[in-house]
């Protein structure tokens, strides 16, 4: 009898105990070693018992901020949070109390939150890359962290996430975002402020499946391309897993609910984008539900018009080496049409992909560009050149065509990364059939010639799937594809 009260008094308090240490919960988003967005309000969110107080003590404040949980047992408080200064890499901390429970994030920086998402060249590891091994072994930086985000999926939006934040390190780093690190390390090495990166993404998914299915069922267009097919389809329906499937990846809003909605509640500097190959056939639906990500994605983190950067999809032959076939081009083209939105801005990479290869490995250019972007337009640093040549004007004297460029994108001059002849010029005629012409570099212009084609009507340039590019600006920025015509697509005759 005696060794059976002895247990029931030791198993009662156990089962009270473990009750007692569950009720205080913080978001999964909120962590120790993770970079707290500076100069923003700051909101710490988790569960708490009904109507329990819960203090909120930060150690560059005076006095702690007090919140009260709801009827549910949420919370969230808001603190301010001071400007980063350069150079200041000073661990904080952050206890939260309720009650007799507390938890105690420490060893967090006051710095930069970017989220990085998109499907597999975005998802594209450090240790893929060209170069790995030097990135790897240099990426001893303490001032930098890392969060990748578990794949999930959902039907309704979740408000946790699996994942955790990093110090980045030659181990954390390398199966991180290729693309991201090269971003944030760029932005690292200028600003010399913490960086945050959090990576929240998976190859092979859809533009429509980042889309809130509110936002879908709101846009007649988005709604019958993405959201009624898959309501319509019997897999809607079905018990979701957290599985990757090259399928489930396609379906709308699952994993905006499961991998960004969780995130909402976190102060952040803005986002950057590499997606679109799983959506390449499509046109004016791509641009409206990108257009769609970027507003909704804007509207739910609750912080302005958040800068949004994007990559344009690489070169690509699709296994047919055929420079007739330009659907991607046309893709690439309507991709262009996202940053008529705010705030927005596009990099090409025509001459770092690989023909034969949808993912090509040198991603450091690419992580790069998109940190030349946020350095020039969101840091102010009006030094940094960001762009490369874009067209302007296209003259046409016969058989001859003048190239001129958008001054401002010119850099300091047009130059060839190879030293030969710009590569990828094609010429028509009415009669829509299209031929390689000659092009060279004259001060700030190109000139294209030809002796297929009497008057030449259109001219095209990089403008079929898989053209890896040689014009540039002297700052390594490549010349962005155009064509001068309004041609419908298809209704081109042969490519000679």
């Amino acid at each position: 009898m005696l060794r059976i009260l002895i247990c029931f008094v030791f198993l009662f308090p156990t089962k009270g105990f473990a009750a007692w240490i569950d009720s205080l919960r913080l978001s999964d988003a909120l962590q120790s070693n993770m970079v707290i967005q500076q100069n923003k309000p700051f909101k710490v969110w988790g569960k708490a018992e009904p109507g329990q107080k819960i203090a909120i003590h930060a150690d560059w404040l005076p006095a702690s901020a007090e919140v009260y949980a709801d009827t549910n047992g949420n919370f969230i408080g808001i603190i301010p949070v001071p400007k980063a200064a350069e150079g200041d890499f000073t661990p904080h901390r952050i206890r939260i109390v309720a009650g007799d429970e507390q938890i105690e994030l420490d060893n967090l920086l006051i710095g930069d939150v970017w989220v990085c998402s998109g499907q597999s060249n975005m998802q594209f590891s450090v240790r893929e890359m060209t170069g790995s091994e030097q990135v790897i072994s240099g990426a001893d930086q303490p001032p930098i962290r890392l969060l990748n985000v578990a794949l999930n999926f959902s039907d309704t939006p979740l408000e946790n996430m699996k994942g955790t934040w990093q110090v980045c390190s030659p181990t954390s780093v390398r199966d991180f975002s290729a693309v991201g690190y090269s971003f944030g390390k760029k932005l690292f090495d200028r600003l010399n402020i913490p960086i945050g990166l959090v990576f929240t993404g998976i190859g092979a998914s859809s533009v429509q499946a980042y889309i809130p299915k509110g936002d879908l069922a709101n846009d007649t267009m988005l709604n019958k391309a993405y959201l009624q097919p898959y309501l319509a389809d019997p897999k809607s329906k079905e018990q979701i897993d957290g599985g990757f499937t090259f399928e489930k990846v396609m379906r709308p809003y699952l994993l905006y609910n499961a991998m960004v909605h969780p995130l909402i509640n976190l102060s952040i500097r803005g986002f950057i984008w590499y997606q679109g190959e799983a959506n390449h056939l499509e046109r004016e639906s791509y641009v409206r539900a990108t257009q769609t990500l970027i507003k909704s994605w804007r509207r739910n983190f609750s912080q302005g018009q958040l800068p949004f950067y994007y990559v344009q999809i690489a070169p690509f032959f699709h296994d047919r080496e055929d420079p007739a076939l330009a659907f991607d081009a046309y893709f690439r083209e309507a991709q262009v049409q996202v940053a008529n939105l705010n705030n927005t801005y596009m990099v090409s990479t025509m001459d770092v992909g690989e023909a034969k290869d949808l993912h090509p490995k040198n991603k450091k250019p690419v992580g790069e560009r998109l940190a030349a972007i946020a350095l020039n337009r969101e840091y102010d640093q009006l030094d940094v050149v960001y762009q490369g040549p874009l067209v302007d004007d296209v003259r046409f004297e016969g058989k001859k065509a003048y190239v001129y460029f958008t001054p401002g994108t010119l850099g300091t001059g047009l130059q060839t990364n190879d030293g030969r002849p710009p590569r990828f010029f094609y010429v028509a005629g009415n009669d829509r059939i299209f031929y390689p012409a000659e092009a060279f570099i004259d001060g700030d212009r190109i000139v294209v010639e030809t002796n297929k084609v009497t008057h030449i009507a259109s001219v095209r340039y990089a403008f079929f799937n898989y053209p890896v590019t040689n014009l540039e600006n002297k700052e390594g920025f490549p010349a962005m594809p155009f064509r001068t015509d309004s041609w419908e697509e298809g209704s081109e005759g042969s490519r000679h």
